[in-house]
């Protein structure tokens, strides 16, 4: 996976694309490449330039249109022509081998899709050897189907005896031997590297089981929701925390103590649109922290223009991962961040989540879940009181439930780290 690298050093420029369908209006493709561009500066390169193309679904030769492909393709000349290099185009959905191939054969330039980009930053952004290895097997599952493309190069010299017109049947040129061996190659060391992680999930599992009879939270959410700000406020602890994409890659867990009340808190990997099916799949021991929770606080970014939408990522992948039942709470970040366009007194248009004020944006959303949400801002520490009044009530409640016989607001606990 070394050709998707992008070195914050290089600091590359780059074209973002997108298809504009009956299902994916303008308005939501351009959210969509502003969270790509935001992507392709955390993974270090900068934004020149984006196309879009209105299409019934996505051409599966080349994802746009042929004119839109050479439409591109002249902006790249032009740039190179004045001496302001395009480093790479960046399609805003998964591409095919068969469109990766077609696509770098007409622009002639460094190609990736929104699933390279993220597997490139969670490569960056692992630190454990666990999360290294579950990038590592996603980056393979990715790279799997897509090697032929490159030794197309080297299939052109092959000879053969081809029985077939132009000796086209029987061909076994030297290219189609390199992709046998690579397959063979990274089949292997998807193997070693399932063997690794399961040996580190029995381990992780013996840790779990070692925490002793105490409540699990988990913060789950979208990506860039203020997770780990809240995880270092509640355990005052120093769990990094920034605004970029994927902040936070290894599952970290720490003990909680709220008036005498302890429990375990873990912060997760954040979610996105369009979660590459080969990150989900390597990264399920990841998130069995949120599987084996026992309350799940569900972190919103209140300020996002889009953060409904967010809700229901989120929910579709606990849906997935089998947690749609268990108990949660949603926390509305950002407050302070909050933005609306105030409306006129005689202006009879509908309200929106663009013209609704906060006030009254938190009172639909309170009547709707019957008070089990809150509004906080993690940054200004606003109603951060309120916020822990709140999980302590919910995990007092549970605890009770799961543990009624354990007398555990009479017992000590230190605070050491549980990761």
């Amino acid at each position: 996976m070394k050709e998707f690298i992008i070195s914050e050093a290089q600091a590359e420029t780059a074209i973002l694309v997108a298809i504009i369908t009956p299902t994916q209006n303008e308005r939501k493709t351009n959210e969509y490449l502003d969270e790509l561009e935001f992507l392709a500066e955390t993974a270090g390169a900068k934004t020149v330039k984006r196309f879009t193309q209105k299409l019934d679904g996505a051409s599966s030769v080349t994802y746009v249109g042929k004119g839109k492909l050479q439409e591109i393709r002249e902006y790249i000349l032009q740039e190179t022509e004045a001496e302001r290099e395009v480093g790479m185009v960046i399609f805003d959905d998964e591409l095919s081998a068969k469109q990766m191939r077609n696509i770098e054969k007409e622009l002639q330039i460094k190609i990736l899709d929104r699933t390279s980009l993220i597997l490139d930053i969670f490569a960056m952004r692992a630190q454990t050897a666990h999360a290294k290895t579950q990038v590592e097997l996603a980056q393979n599952r990715y790279m799997l189907p897509r090697l032929q493309r490159l030794w197309t190069h080297l299939e052109r010299q092959g000879g053969g005896s081809g029985s077939g017109k132009g000796g086209s049947v029987g061909l076994r040129g030297p290219g189609e031997t390199q992709l046998e061996m690579d397959r063979r190659i990274i089949l292997n060391r998807m193997a070693l590297l399932k063997q690794q992680l399961a040996e580190i999930d029995k381990q992780k599992t013996t840790q779990r089981k070692n925490r002793g009879r105490l409540i699990r939270v988990a913060l789950v959410g979208y990506t860039n929701v203020g997770k780990s700000t809240i995880m270092n406020l509640l355990a005052k602890s120093e769990v990094f925390a920034e605004n970029k994409l994927f902040a936070t890659l290894d599952t970290t867990v720490r003990k909680v103590i709220i008036d005498n009340l302890p429990f375990l808190l873990s912060d997760t990997v954040g979610f996105i649109r369009k979660l590459p099916t080969e990150l989900v799949e390597s990264f399920k021991s990841t998130l069995d922290e949120v599987r084996e929770a026992d309350l799940l606080l569900h972190i919103v970014d209140i300020s996002h223009p889009d953060f409904e939408e967010q809700i229901q990522v989120v929910e579709r992948t606990l849906g997935d991962l089998g947690c749609s039942d268990k108990p949660s709470m949603v926390i509305f970040n950002k407050i302070d961040a909050y933005t609306y366009i105030e409306k006129a007194e005689d202006d009879l248009t509908p309200r929106t989540k663009e013209n609704i004020t906060l006030p009254e944006l938190m009172q639909t959303w309170m009547a709707k879940m019957n008070d089990n949400c809150l509004f906080i801002s993690a940054r200004e520490r606003t109603h951060l009181e309120e916020m822990k009044t709140l999980i302590y009530n919910k995990v007092k409640e549970l605890h009770v439930q799961k543990y009624p016989y354990n007398d555990f607001l009479y017992q000590t606990y230190d605070t050491e780290e549980l990761a």
